[in-house]
């Protein structure tokens, strides 16, 4: 199947640098909304079975435009959501969670910030969300989720990237990371790194 993997739009808190992981989150600002919105004619050559989001507020808005215009409901599920970021949870200074994520990538998976969750838990999460999503027979389909959750997932999931090639990556809000495989078997057909140039592209 190919699965269009696709980063939220922005929100205030994108704008004012502050670690948003938490449910519901902030809503979509103008120019995020504006960006869901362009996501309809991104996709318009592009056959999609189904659309999924994070049920995290910001996720819900950037997959509703498209879903509303294919005529498809848009299934939320919480195994795209953000990873947690606990007690760090709407800091301004990111170097405490950046450091969780990297002893992820560097073997250490185990380590979590106090009220947040390790890599296990994440990747149980995530991958049952995706899973669920190739189960459901799509040839085609869509989701929106996280910066820092698409970021570990596609280091760790897909043929030919890691850790280290994701994170020199640019990931804007609304890039679409395109994917062709299964479960188990990701391979990467393109990065669109999105319409916008952020300064904070983890949450």
């Amino acid at each position: 199947m190919f699965l269009h993997v696709v980063r939220h739009g922005r929100t205030a808190s994108n704008v004012a640098g502050l670690l948003d992981t938490a449910h519901p989150g902030a809503p979509l600002d103008e120019v995020g909304l504006a960006q869901a919105e362009a996501l309809v004619e991104r996709f318009a050559e592009t056959d999609l079975g189904a659309v999924y989001a994070s049920d995290i507020l910001r996720a819900v808005q950037t997959g509703t435009p498209l879903a509303s215009a294919r005529g498809l409901p848009l299934t939320q599920l919480d195994g795209l959501r953000e990873i947690l970021a606990g007690d760090q949870e709407l800091a301004t200074t990111w170097g405490p969670y950046v450091d969780m994520l990297r002893a992820w990538g560097s073997g250490r998976p185990n380590e979590l910030r106090p009220g947040g969750e390790d890599s296990v838990a994440f990747f149980g999460r995530f991958d049952a969300a995706v899973i669920q999503i190739a189960e459901a027979g799509h040839e085609s389909a869509l989701l929106v989720s996280h910066g820092a959750a698409m970021r570990v997932w596609l280091g760790a999931r897909v043929s030919g990237l890691d850790h280290m090639d994701v994170a020199a990556r640019r990931l804007g809000n609304t890039a679409v990371i395109a994917l062709e495989g299964e479960p188990g078997d990701w391979r990467l057909v393109s990065w669109d790194d999105g319409v916008l140039l952020d300064l904070h592209s983890v949450t």
